[in-house]
């Protein structure tokens, strides 16, 4: 007997096809699992090797497919080894004898990928049953023709992928223009992003999760494992009950409405009407919301969140301002941000985001997705970078860490509730200072801490372990996220060890 089936396809004319619970559904059940119709590059993407995605370097030296001569690294192209995704295209361009033009910078996107994974799409789709998969998974998919013709980008697709396919490839009498375009759609509409076994992005085209409606406070989660051909598994991530729709998410949820409108509108073709991105305040998180410098009490928000040109307004005072000065100052507040990044991996870059932080707290909300961002880059900081090691940590900054994980796990409660993998990788960086605070006071001989005895203490840390890792288990062993479940497993293991000797 197989699992029952966990949902069912309806249509109608705002969402097109999109799925319901055909049963009432507890956190963590599967809903399916699916291998995707093709798997390739995500557009624009840098020189990288054909195979495993990796960064290559696109130069006159950089390696290349000793038949083909695009970009294989050279594991991937060493003798013997057997390819599996670069195969059916490389026979393609040998035997067209269409050769990948060198590039000057290996750090920029390079536009003659982005035929590759266009091209495995209908390479799938004239491989054995993929005729009979395409009509039945891929043909109803959505891809906004019209809306995509009047787009700069149609021109741009006609030139580098529709006329290279057709005329330098020689398929011209396998696949139509009209075609080769509504793949180009299909993927900028459907496609997923996905990570390899080593973490490097790809897309890949899941027929299946395509058909979950979009919010911004999605009900589904799903893991895709590159291990097993990059098959995806798809679960609910709260209590879903009978007949309630079935919700994924196009975009990241941890940025503003703004943000996620724009890239909704460009990539998309629709705008969201979702409950959060309806409410000004973000489901009263204030994820978007700018402190008020006029009265010191107040918030400022926009008067209308799907039009960014909206005035925003004080809920205290008479001051207002326009949607494009708070879009001028976010970016600014980005840009300074997005500096950080290229600082060493030293205390100095600890300290910077610190001070940039404080720097901010008296214009953002709290919890303003920059704020949220920075905390973001602070878990990871402390405890792992010399000066700031876990067991140098003294307890204000073991404080400090729990501060910023249960802080992020405020917003992670509304905008991703449930057995989600970002909620599973905070839980992760909680646990730790946990555990070193109540060994702290302990070892100073005070019985308790916050009025918790050191077993209630250790006990909180294990529960969050355990929880963490029942929802990292669902991960591919080989992945970071996989590898890190077993960490935390083995870690539990060790934990509970310690609590049974204090009975």
């Amino acid at each position: 007997m197989g699992e029952p089936v966990s949902y069912k396809v309806l249509e109608c004319p705002e969402l097109g096809r999109y799925g319901v619970a055909a049963r009432d559904l507890k956190a963590g059940d599967r809903l399916f699992t699916e291998v995707p119709f093709a798997v390739g590059p995500k557009l624009d993407s840098p020189p990288l090797c054909l195979e495993c995605c990796c960064p290559v370097d696109g130069g006159e030296d950089g390696p290349r497919c000793p038949r083909c001569g695009w970009p294989l690294c050279e594991e991937c192209g060493a003798e013997g080894v057997e390819l599996e995704y670069h195969r059916a295209e490389c026979e393609l361009f040998a035997a067209s004898r269409v050769r990948f033009r060198p590039v000057d910078d290996s750090t920029a996107g390079c536009v003659q990928l982005d035929c590759i994974t266009p091209l495995r799409v209908l390479l799938a789709l004239e491989a054995d049953g993929g005729r009979e998969r395409w009509e039945r998974e891929i043909e109803p998919m959505e891809y906004h023709d019209e809306a995509r013709r009047d787009s700069a980008n149609w021109r741009v697709d006609e030139n580098n992928i529709v006329a290279f396919l057709r005329n330098a490839c020689g398929l011209a009498d396998r696949f139509s223009a009209e075609l080769i375009q509504r793949v180009i759609g299909i993927l900028d509409v459907n496609a997923f992003e996905g990570r390899t076994c080593n973490g490097y992005s790809v897309r890949g085209l899941y027929p299946q999760l395509a058909i979950m409606a979009h919010n911004c406070v999605p009900n589904v989660v799903h893991s895709i494992h590159p291990s097993e051909g990059f098959r995806l598994e798809a679960r609910v991530a709260v209590d879903v009950a009978e007949g309630e729709k079935l919700y994924t998410t196009y975009t990241y949820t941890m940025t503003g409405t703004v943000a996620r409108q724009s890239i909704l509108a460009a990539s998309k073709f629709f705008t969201c009407r979702c409950t959060r991105c309806l409410d000004p305040t973000e489901l009263g998180t204030h994820f978007s919301t700018l402190l008020c410098s006029k009265c010191s009490v107040g918030f400022i928000t926009t008067t209308n969140p799907l039009d960014e040109n909206a005035e925003w307004k004080c809920n205290q005072c008479a001051f207002k301002t326009s949607g494009a000065a708070v879009q001028k100052a976010v970016m600014t507040m980005h840009n300074e941000i997005d500096e950080l990044a290229c600082l060493e991996y030293d205390a100095s870059r600890l300290e910077a985001y610190e001070r940039v932080f404080k720097k901010f707290r008296s214009v953002l909300h709290p919890l303003h997705f920059i704020n949220t961002s920075i905390r973001h880059s602070l878990i990871e900081l402390y405890g792992r970078i010399p000066g700031y090691e876990m067991a140098e940590l003294p307890d204000i900054l073991l404080e400090r860490k729990v501060e910023l994980c249960r802080d992020i796990l405020r917003v992670l409660d509304v905008f991703e509730p449930g057995r989600t993998r970002a909620r599973a990788m905070v839980l992760y960086e909680l646990h730790a200072p946990l555990i070193m605070l109540a060994q702290s006071s302990f070892t100073r001989g005070e019985d308790r801490r916050e009025g918790r005895t050191l077993k209630e203490q250790l006990v909180e840390a294990a529960q969050i372990l355990e929880e963490c890792g029942g929802i990292l288990e669902w991960e591919d062993p080989t992945t970071p996220e996989g590898i890190l479940a077993n960490v935390a497993q083995q870690s539990l293991l060790q934990l509970r060890q310690s609590i049974v000797t204090l009975d």
